[in-house]
């Protein structure tokens, strides 16, 4: 159960900080600020709670992992979940602040840091959403193999290189789940649009697992060093 509620903490922390930067923010820091906001609070996250829940914050992290044969069915499901109501909450946390603006909040008008694609068309954010989140999983879940502490700003890093390489074709949610409580306050086209932040984000996150199961990426020369590390010592 531990786990569980450390990833809604966790999912609720990159939603309230991340989105949160969006909404109330932007003008002042800018896109960088943004991805910086996002990237910043994985890695954050990844220390805070990494030692019990692996700090996925995303389904889409945790379908690779299922995938790649790395967490139960049962976990992925407790995982997901818990990312989605910890989204939720967050997103609906930001909706009370933005309500209480002085001379009122017009979500139609300003927005609520939702998802979706307006300068470039679905084929365009559905491929964006695909790669980035294989990308995005193959070196969360490379990172965590090989561990360290260097591997969690790395996973960090990576997101921010997302949202600034992504973050005008598709808003750069590679997250289904930072996705899905936005759209819920939001509605309307983020509603209509939200199936493509499930599904694409998904769909890269399988290729990553299946990639990380077959050991494309792996390196055998590490294994060959402790082994002659170990005779040489015996």
């Amino acid at each position: 159960m531990k786990k569980y509620v450390c990833e809604f903490f966790g999912t609720f922390t990159l939603v309230f900080l991340g989105c949160g930067t969006l909404l109330y923010m932007r003008l002042e820091v800018g896109l960088l600020g943004v991805a910086l906001a996002f990237g910043m609070t994985v890695v954050a996250m990844a220390y805070t709670i990494g030692p019990v829940s692996g700090a996925h914050l995303n389904p889409a992290v945790s379908l690779g992992f299922l995938v790649s044969r790395r967490l139960r069915a049962w976990d992925f499901v407790g995982y997901a979940s818990a990312q989605c109501a910890g989204a939720i909450a967050a997103a609906g946390t930001l909706y009370l602040i933005a309500m209480d603006k002085v001379g009122g909040y017009d979500i139609t008008i300003e927005g609520f840091a939702q998802t979706g694609w307006i300068v470039y068309g679905w084929r365009a954010a559905f491929l964006f959403e695909f790669i980035a989140t294989f990308l995005f999983v193959t070196v969360f879940l490379k990172c965590t193999a090989e561990g360290g502490a260097v591997a969690r700003l790395a996973i960090g890093l990576t997101l921010v290189a997302i949202h600034l390489g992504g973050i005008t074709v598709s808003g750069s949610s590679v997250n289904p789940a930072r996705s899905i409580g936005p759209a819920l306050f939001a509605g309307g086209a983020a509603l209509f649009q939200l199936w493509l932040y499930i599904f694409a984000p998904m769909l890269g996150a399988v290729a990553a697992g299946l990639l990380q199961l077959r050991g494309i990426l792996a390196s055998s020369k590490p294994q060959s060093l402790r082994k002659v590390r170990a005779a040489h010592r015996a």
